[in-house]
């Protein structure tokens, strides 16, 4: 994978539903089917409650959470992708699946209710500058008192240093961004770093980094 195959600009389709609806109806996986490393670290010594997870995708993270005993309601903007999520962890976890509450979601034209989850999550959600910081404040806005937000992203520095990412600064938040998401008054901040971890894209390992903001809503 290389820059050339990926335009100057974020295409405005890649904001659409349609666009996630085409690339989730392929009979093939597109990621992994593990639930984020970053997840798994940063959300295993939280108790159990009521959990958002923005962009559920494939449905992995929505899975791990609930087979931990969390109460999941998992959103997409890909009508696709839950439908393809909601059966397949139907059939691997029924357990799992019982906890799950699946909503498809345009995340630009949408605010979850304020104060409704002890855990507000995540990842490597594509979101145009302008939408950054309405999308993230209102994810922080569902968060419980004594809740967690957690919001994961690819870091600018692996553009930086040739990753194969698409080529859009401006689509990667940086911890700054981030940490103004949580002032010290109403928040502690329990993690906000870049975390290094490997990964392989066309066969080729990388070592790649995430940026991470875990933070717990005062009480």
């Amino acid at each position: 994978m290389t820059d050339e195959q990926f335009p100057d600009a974020p295409p405005p389709e890649m904001f659409r539903a349609e666009y996630w609806d085409e690339r989730f109806s392929a009979p093939e996986r597109i990621w992994s089917g593990n639930p984020n490393v970053a997840l798994v670290a940063e959300a295993a010594d939280l108790a159990p409650g009521r959990a958002l997870e923005v962009g559920s995708g494939e449905g992995d993270d929505a899975r791990w959470l609930a087979e931990q005993g969390w109460e999941v309601t998992a959103t997409d903007i890909s009508a696709v992708a839950l439908e393809k999520a909601s059966a397949r962890i139907a059939e691997q976890s029924p357990a799992a699946a019982e906890r799950i509450t699946w909503w498809r979601t345009d995340v630009s034209g949408w605010e979850p209710p304020a104060g409704a989850f002890d855990l507000v999550t995540s990842h490597y959600l594509p979101l145009r500058p302008e939408q950054r910081a309405g999308v993230f404040a209102g994810m922080a806005a569902a968060v419980a008192p004594g809740g967690t937000l957690l919001l994961v992203s690819h870091a600018l520095r692996d553009l930086e240093n040739g990753m194969p990412l698409p080529p859009w600064p401006e689509m990667f938040p940086t911890l700054e961004e981030l940490a103004a998401l949580v002032p010290e008054d109403h928040w502690e901040t329990v993690t906000l770093e870049e975390r290094p971890r490997p990964a392989v894209y066309g066969g080729t390992e990388y070592t790649i980094h995430d940026v991470i903001l875990r933070a717990r809503r005062r009480a």
